[in-house]
């Protein structure tokens, strides 16, 4: 995976090395975790990759390829399911397990939580990298519904919305159908079902995604130059639109999966349907 992310440009040598050491301890504790970490993976790669001309005119540090991932970028999308994997692995074992709050509540928990984290992830970037070329018109800001101008911190579209949603389903999907396959027949026979994983997916995708936009609009710099490209740095001849310069892309990202990570089990716990 990561030979094939290095060809493409969708990661640098850096993110390439922190990715195995992720993926590898994804794999090791339930093999639905990495099914999460290769679909967010492919296929933000692929929207990243979505009509780039057209990026390249809004934002100012575009870069050729599919984004080129650093070990900072690779850290802020995927260190909280790594974490939440690792607490997996010391209170479950290497395995995998049907969702079962009633009884298998620790392994259920953590497993919603590391899904939630990477469609949060998928979520956010399938709305800025789909939304923002997809759209025909400006996006709003999140907090006042102003429109502002493509690529701004914390703009959000219709189109953006619809598809972090969808982001989140294809993480999902690959989680169900995962457990589908692996777990242990005698946990499939007395689970709940095991669907809601799909929406719960999807919801994980949108909650992320709105989490990022507001977080942008609000404690994150945007600005448009003489050029017409969006910048996150104050500086002459720089349009101020919104947001503090407070904290910058890698630490919305990282916060945002965090707080979806959290919140997510916690909603699914309560509304998981009975078998």
């Amino acid at each position: 995976m990561m030979v094939v992310a290095l060809k493409r440009k969708s990661v640098n040598k850096s993110g390439a090395a922190f990715g195995i050491i992720t993926a590898i301890i994804l794999s090791i504790a339930n093999h639905a975790f990495f099914a999460s970490l290769a679909t967010f993976f492919f296929t933000s790669s692929r929207a990243t990759k979505f009509r780039s001309h057209m990026k390249k005119k809004i934002e100012k540090d575009f870069k050729e390829g599919e984004g080129q991932r650093n070990w900072v970028q690779v850290l802020c999308n995927s260190g909280m399911a790594t974490q939440l994997a690792m607490l997996y692995l010391i209170d479950v074992g290497s395995s995998e397990r049907t969702i079962n709050f009633v009884k298998d509540y620790r392994a259920s928990w953590l497993g919603i939580a590391v899904m939630s984290v990477f469609a949060s992830c998928n979520g956010d970037t399938w709305a800025s990298e789909l939304g923002s070329v997809l759209s025909k018109g400006d996006p709003f800001l999140i907090t006042s519904l102003k429109k502002v101008p493509r690529g701004t911190n914390g703009g959000v579209s219709l189109i953006g919305i619809f598809v972090s949603f969808l982001a989140g389903i294809a993480v999902g999907l690959a989680y169900f159908f995962t457990i589908y396959f692996t777990a242990p027949t005698h946990m499939m026979l007395v689970a709940p079902p095991q669907w809601p994983l799909i929406l719960w997916g999807g919801f994980a995708g949108l909650f992320g995604s709105l989490v990022d936009s507001v977080l942008g609009a609000t404690l994150q710099y945007s600005g448009i130059d003489e050029e017409g490209k969006i910048v996150d740095t104050p500086a002459a001849g720089v349009k101020y639109i919104s947001g503090l310069r407070i904290i910058d892309n890698h630490s919305v990202n990282l916060i945002s999966s965090i707080i979806t990570g959290v919140c997510i089990p916690v909603f699914a716990m309560k509304y998981w349907p009975e078998r």
